[in-house]
């Protein structure tokens, strides 16, 4: 599973951590974050991501 980055404010999605203040369990893969999750530090929607590296 990769970390996916966001590129408007630079927090970084770790699906080892999940986003569990918005039910986002921990282990899951980005792409099986919900569509309409939103970035927790700035709301940028899940388009806005890149693969880290």
């Amino acid at each position: 599973m990769k970390k996916h980055v966001c590129i408007v404010c630079g927090y970084v999605y770790d699906p080892a951590s999940g986003d569990p203040d918005n039910s986002v369990a921990p282990g899951t893969d980005f792409s099986k974050v919900p569509e309409d999750w939103t970035c927790p530090v700035c709301g940028a929607g899940k388009d806005q991501f890149d693969v880290e590296g």
